[in-house]
């Protein structure tokens, strides 16, 4: 389509209308980077989340084991174990005192060895599971039984070493539930 458009010598002279009213502008490349980039990142998210779907609880699985074995192996070293004199308190304790000392420190490094083992291979994992819902009653317990030995005056190394066990049941409970069935959805 043309116009026309008065000359100075008098004759009209054929105008062509301007690209931008009629043709909408080009995109601009800022615009095309940024799409191309979020395309990317997207990708990247969706590949991250596939991958973290399918490896996320095995690793987690294998990092609970190594966590109870070398504690577990650590304890059948006398004086070897932070945790030697509370875990032997503990169990005293829980048992009112049938089992103590020595025994109890044995007692707790073969469950947690067992654990351990149980957690790394994945063999008789629900055994191992079973043995570490029972352990985490013990291992947990010194926060009622010696609060004031742990958190008397502040923390205490020995309390943030007892703390630190509430983050090993969340994980021995996403484990749990995998291996009782349970499934990670990733939605489309």
């Amino acid at each position: 389509m043309s116009t026309t458009a008065p000359t100075t010598a008098g004759r009209p002279r054929a105008v062509r209308p301007s690209a931008s009213s009629t043709t909408p502008p080009a995109p601009r490349r800022a615009t095309v980077l940024t799409e191309r980039l979020t395309g990317r990142v997207d990708t990247a998210v969706a590949a991250t989340a596939r991958f973290l779907t399918r490896w996320s609880v095995p690793a987690l699985r294998v990092a609970l084991g190594l966590v109870f074995l070398g504690f577990g192996v650590l304890k059948f070293f006398p004086g070897a174990s932070p945790a030697e004199s509370i875990a032997a308190r503990t169990v005293e304790t829980l048992t009112f005192g049938l089992v103590g000392g020595t025994a109890a420190v044995i007692f707790t490094a073969v469950l947690e060895t067992f654990i351990g083992l149980t957690l790394l291979t994945g063999r008789l994992l629900r055994a191992g599971l079973l043995a570490l819902a029972v352990a985490m009653a013990g291992i947990l317990s010194p926060i009622v039984l010696f609060a004031d030995e742990l958190f008397g005056h502040g923390m205490t190394l020995l309390g943030q070493y007892v703390l630190k066990d509430v983050v090993l049941v969340a994980g021995a409970a996403v484990v749990a539930a995998v291996a009782l069935g349970a499934r990670l959805k990733l939605d489309a």
